[in-house]
């Protein structure tokens, strides 16, 4: 009897042993790879180096001038890709670019700023700007501009520097050249100016040619002379005499082949610099109710204009200079029976496309009987 209540004794102590075992709680896995200091777990086996990482800091929203504007357009939907300097769209479908920001403005082609059709809308969402252009045909080709806006308050601008361009080409199976509605284009070629002919290509895969209509042949296009820019067109860099007359562009890709709008180049020498005018008054001092005549001459090329008062008396001679032909003008400025408020300072400006020049002369007037001698007794 008594081993009996031993072993009871004896299995009772086992059984309140094993129950508190089942009661131990697990360690939160969070804690249980906690490091101490001294790089030790608290089992006291090493755990190597400690790996520290800075706390992360909350910010505020980025600041225009932080902010990296960038465009993307929408390809499907919850699908994107980043757009680069170009960007190729078949003709009718409907373009979607997302540009990040807020606010952001949008610049397009000047053909769809008088968009009356309802095809293009804008939308400014929290964190960027979404362009939806429906409906696109070829003649929407061109450039696309989204610029970040600095806000203060309600007054907003542009932030022009760090716009975001894309050229966009709406490829068109039928249409090789952006549509024009006119059949030849006037554009004068400046001797101080490079000339574009803007014959614009609807795919960037096109192979694009110059041509003289009379004589009929194809200009050479050697990249100083004249150079090529697929977003641009042909570009004179130094307009000739020799680069006038009739001209106009053929592309080609696969089998189709087409001729751009005529180009008329009208060749115009600009003058290299403002002219210098001259001016002389027929007198230094004058006496009231004296005639004045103040001349103004100036000897450069054609079309100087002459700022001056009305009652003038105009003329235009080609004079030699340097051997060359050059144009005098020459204005009178009458003034009958001068008065004494006539005095003072006379200027005479001409200017042309360079800009203007003037010169001055000073006139005094005197009285008449300032100037009379008096009577011997």
């Amino acid at each position: 009897m008594k081993w009996r209540v031993v072993l009871f004794a004896l299995l009772a102590f086992l059984l309140i042993i094993q129950f508190g075992m089942c009661q131990k709680t697990e360690p939160d896995p969070k804690t249980k790879a906690e490091k101490k200091p001294n790089g030790k777990s608290k089992s006291g086996k090493g755990s190597g180096k400690i790996l520290a990482s800075k706390p992360k800091v909350k910010t505020g929203p980025e600041t225009p001038t932080e902010a990296q504007t960038y465009l993307t357009q929408v390809v499907n939907k919850g699908r994107f890709q980043k757009v680069g300097n170009t960007l190729t769209v078949q003709a009718g479908d409907t373009l979607e670019l997302r540009c990040k920001g807020n606010p952001v403005q949008w610049a397009v082609p000047a053909y769809l700023e008088e968009d009356d059709e309802g095809r293009l809308r804008t939308v400014q969402h929290e964190r960027y700007g979404t362009l939806i252009l429906a409906n696109t045909t070829a003649a929407d080709t061109g450039e696309f501009t989204c610029y970040p806006m600095y806000c203060e308050d309600k007054d907003c601008r542009k932030q022009y520097d760090k716009g975001v361009k894309v050229f966009i080409f709406f490829s068109d199976p039928l249409e090789l050249f952006v549509p024009s509605a006119d059949y030849y284009e006037i554009i004068q070629l400046r001797t101080n100016w490079p000339t574009v002919l803007p014959c614009q290509v609807t795919s960037p895969l096109a192979k694009v040619t110059l041509h003289r209509e009379f004589p009929p042949m194809e200009v050479k296009v050697d990249g100083r002379e004249i150079s090529f820019d697929i977003k641009k067109g042909f570009t004179i860099h130094r307009p000739k005499q020799y680069h006038a007359g009739s001209l106009y562009c053929v592309a080609s890709l696969g089998n189709l082949r087409q001729s751009s709008t005529k180009y008329m180049l009208i060749y115009v020498n600009y003058p290299a610099a403002p002219p210098s005018p001259a001016i002389q008054a027929s007198s230094d001092t004058i006496v009231v109710g004296k005639n004045l005549q103040v001349t103004c001459t100036v000897i450069g090329e054609k079309g100087v204009v002459i700022e001056r008062p009305m009652h003038t008396d105009d003329s235009v001679q080609i004079v030699q200079v340097d051997g060359q032909n050059r144009q005098r003008t020459q204005t009178i400025l009458l003034v009958d029976e001068v008065r004494e408020d006539d005095h003072g300072t006379y200027t005479c400006t001409a200017q042309n496309l360079q800009g203007s020049r003037s010169a001055s002369t000073t006139v005094k007037v005197q009285s008449a009987r300032t100037t009379t001698k008096p009577k011997k007794p």
